[in-house]
């Protein structure tokens, strides 16, 4: 029969409770170094300081800084999936649905700065960390499936227009805030304005919300 525990030992859960926050603390200093920084010049000493971590528990649980910046690109798409999904869209008429997701990636992007310049990095490497993500595309399909059914839903209420490829419609809803977003300090000097002034940025959710359901909507 094997012995009872000593009362010394520690328990399992606490350790892993430890470890989880462990990583958690890795995760958030890396997302700030990496965005602040990028890939190329994020360095793993800095990320241990901002975590007030030993650098060796960062390559225990993360092996490299290419794993840990991968690491951080599928926590930044957990957290806006996430978000989305408690929008609960599916219970929304579809027009309204469509709108608020418009309105939702906007409000996100502006609260969320860090998501584009982590976005900007990995397009400087040609997007090949998340091509080896086993999780991005199965975090992102939800959010696809629900805005086919949203179409769809729309389509047989006489609402939309068919042959609207969920897809599409959510990179045209991203890009369109993306754009402006990450190119607002040159789009301002091109054109001479301020385009992050309260005005501005009310005009331009309001211009891609009619954009979008304009594309959307039966004539």
């Amino acid at each position: 029969m094997p012995s009872p525990p000593s009362a010394t030992a520690k328990p399992a859960e606490p350790r892993s409770r430890d470890a989880d926050r462990s990583q958690q603390a890795i995760l958030l200093a890396a997302r700030d170094e990496f965005a602040q920084h990028g890939l190329g010049g994020a360095r793993v000493d800095r990320i241990a300081e901002r975590a007030d971590l030993n650098k060796r528990l960062i390559y225990y649980y993360f092996k490299s800084k290419d794993d840990l910046f991968l690491a951080v690109l599928e926590q930044a798409y957990a957290d806006i999936r996430a978000a989305e999904t408690k929008l609960q869209l599916r219970n929304m008429a579809p027009t309204l649905a469509i709108r608020r997701l418009t309105e939702f990636t906007w409000e996100y992007y502006i609260d969320h700065p860090e998501f584009l310049t982590l976005l900007n990095s990995e397009n400087l490497h040609l997007g090949r960390h998340l091509a080896m993500s086993s999780r991005v595309q199965e975090m992102n399909s939800p959010l696809v499936q629900t805005l086919a059914e949203i179409l769809e839903r729309g389509r047989a209420d006489g609402l939309f227009r068919g042959g609207i490829d969920p897809v599409q419609l959510y990179v045209s809803i991203a890009g369109m805030s993306y754009f402006y977003l990450s190119n607002n300090h040159t789009l301002s000097a091109i054109f001479g304005r301020d385009l992050m002034t309260p005005k501005a940025r009310h005009e331009r959710l309001s211009h891609m919300c009619d954009v979008v359901l304009g594309y959307v909507l039966r004539n």
